[in-house]
């Protein structure tokens, strides 16, 4: 496999060049607007056939996105931040209608006040709209998760839009080295319109489509598309074993790091994992017996995999890159994985952090001090959750 250096928007635009997507909606916002114009640039190059859609706003890019799908095509689309918000009224109807299509996500900071930074406000928003979410550590992440994206949301068990999350700028604009995968060899790991597909939309059977239900017929809809997106976690599994089978490079619901052995774990996810380890290694040289869970699938949540990894620890953190406001833990990732804990009877020390909001620097010596906390709950016999914000100014 030919390794080239590129930035992370460059890495999903290849991707979707290298599964040779039929037609591209997308409006431009920063951090996101790199993965556009590269697209661009490859069409007007030739190394793309596709149907580039200029749209009005986000709303659109989505709305055409969803038409584009139900019609047969292979589609693409990639936004950040308020351009997600705009969108936030058809991410419902894309998972509504069964809209296999895929979406990369700069995660950015939403406003007010206004920044370009990065953290996960824009992702936490999504996260119950019915995608299936997959979130990349790295340049290398971004790209094979583009890739697996269209195998797994164009399965006929799942026809559910996925969503790939990358840290807007750090990774989104960070040059790393990508092991890029031939065309043809992506031509048979995830071929197009598979397992004999047939589109919603057909001129020659007019229909219409996400019309008025009654009382009588929503709830069923509803309890389709719950039984949809369950279904996608053994697609995603597939997907990524059978990646790993012909190209190297294996991908689960979580990643685990030094936890064979771990006394005090923290969960989390994205770009971030990387400092979370770092600090793990540092205090493994103390003798501290740390570990990290990266989750790679947001949505559906994996609550077995993490509870089975958990179980033996004596404390439990999360970080978080984003606040759920008035909640009850103000993390959204701590709040699904103590939701999983208490649900399995797994009571212990657990505390939610959060840092990083608004692009602020996230140091080794910060996680360091998380585990300390944790430590120091666990010696204490703390069982009571609560939320520490780190980083911030009082």
């Amino acid at each position: 496999m030919p390794r080239i250096a590129a930035t992370g928007g460059e890495a999903v635009a290849y991707a979707v060049r290298d599964m040779d997507v039929d037609v591209i909606a997308a409006y431009p916002i920063t951090p996101q607007t790199v993965i556009a114009e590269k697209l661009a640039d490859l069409i007007a190059d030739g190394e793309l056939d596709a149907e580039m859609i200029h749209v009005e706003s986000e709303h659109s890019a989505l709305s055409a996105s969803v038409a584009a799908s139900l019609a047969g095509a292979r589609v693409f689309t990639a936004t950040a931040s308020q351009g997600l918000e705009l969108m936030h009224e058809i991410l419902f109807i894309a998972s509504g209608l069964r809209a296999p299509l895929v979406m990369a996500l700069a995660t950015r900071a939403l406003s007010a006040p206004i920044s370009i930074w990065n953290d996960y406000g824009d992702l936490a928003s999504a996260r119950d709209t019915g995608w299936v979410i997959l979130v990349s550590e790295n340049v290398q992440e971004a790209y094979d998760n583009v890739i697996q994206a269209f195998r797994i949301a164009e399965h006929p068990d799942v026809l559910l839009p996925v969503m790939v999350a990358l840290d807007g700028f750090i990774l989104s604009h960070t040059v790393e080295p990508l092991d890029m995968i031939p065309r043809e060899e992506l031509a048979e790991y995830a071929p197009k319109r598979p397992y004999g597909y047939r589109p919603v939309l057909n001129p020659e059977k007019p229909l219409t489509i996400g019309t008025l239900a009654d009382p009588k017929w929503y709830y069923e809809v509803k309890r389709q598309q719950v039984e949809a997106l369950r279904n996608a976690a053994k697609y995603v599994e597939d997907a990524g074993r059978e990646f790993g089978r012909r190209f190297g490079r294996e991908y689960g619901f979580i990643e685990e790091f030094m936890m064979e052995d771990a006394d005090y774990a923290i969960v989390v996810m994205g770009a971030i994992s990387g400092t979370v380890k770092a600090a793990a290694r540092r205090l493994r040289e103390r003798g501290v017996k740390a570990g990290v869970v990266k989750v790679r699938m947001y949505r559906p949540f994996p609550a077995d995999t993490i509870a089975r990894v958990l179980e033996g620890v004596k404390a439990v953190g999360v970080l978080d890159k984003a606040i759920l406001f008035g909640s009850t833990l103000e993390g959204p990732l701590a709040m699904d994985v103590a939701a999983t804990l208490y649900t399995r009877g797994l009571d212990k020390p657990f505390i939610s952090f959060i840092h990083g909001i608004g692009g602020r620097d996230v140091y080794v010596a910060d996680v360091v001090k998380m585990y300390e906390k944790l430590a120091e709950a666990a010696e204490k016999g703390e069982k009571a959750h609560k939320t520490i914000y780190f980083g911030v100014r009082e």
